[in-house]
């Protein structure tokens, strides 16, 4: 019994370290998008989820939410199946846009607020900032989704 209470104290404070302390939901949701927003301009790369070698659209969310201490599915697939659905109305900054495409399996990018979404597009080869009332996302838009518990 003597050597059980370190180790029930190690187990407390390994704990206390899996939530920043003072981080908030807001906090995360910022850290989330300013990972994104810097990779601005990295090239598309099929499979990819890294800035070296490049992103495609799940691996630039799986990057994003990793930076800000977050672990999320890697697919397009498995990130819809773990989001909570909701109606665009309701997005907030942090956010997932699905949207869906005749020649792909899907497409995903992350809401930024204001109509605005940043996302790897195999189209344009680079990591870019779209809106969401653009003709060809309007129309491909099928559902948005959230990852994090809270609402902003």
């Amino acid at each position: 019994m003597r050597r059980a209470w370190p180790v029930a104290l190690l187990v407390v404070l390994i704990a206390g370290c899996a939530t920043a302390p003072g981080r908030t939901n807001g906090d995360t949701r910022a850290a989330i998008l300013a990972a994104a927003r810097a990779q601005l301009g990295v090239p598309y790369h099929f499979g990819g989820a890294s800035p070296r070698e490049g992103f495609d659209c799940s691996g630039l969310i799986h990057y994003s939410y990793r930076r800000a201490g977050r672990i999320v599915p890697r697919t397009v697939a498995k990130l819809r199946a773990r989001a909570t659905p909701l109606p665009r109305a309701r997005l907030a900054p942090a956010d997932l846009l699905f949207f869906h495409s005749p020649y792909k399996s899907g497409h995903v990018g992350l809401y930024l607020g204001n109509g605005r979404f940043i996302h790897a597009p195999s189209s344009d080869g680079r990591v870019r900032i779209d809106r969401l009332d653009n003709p060809y996302w309007r129309r491909h838009f099928s559902a948005g989704g959230r990852l994090l518990p809270d609402s902003p």
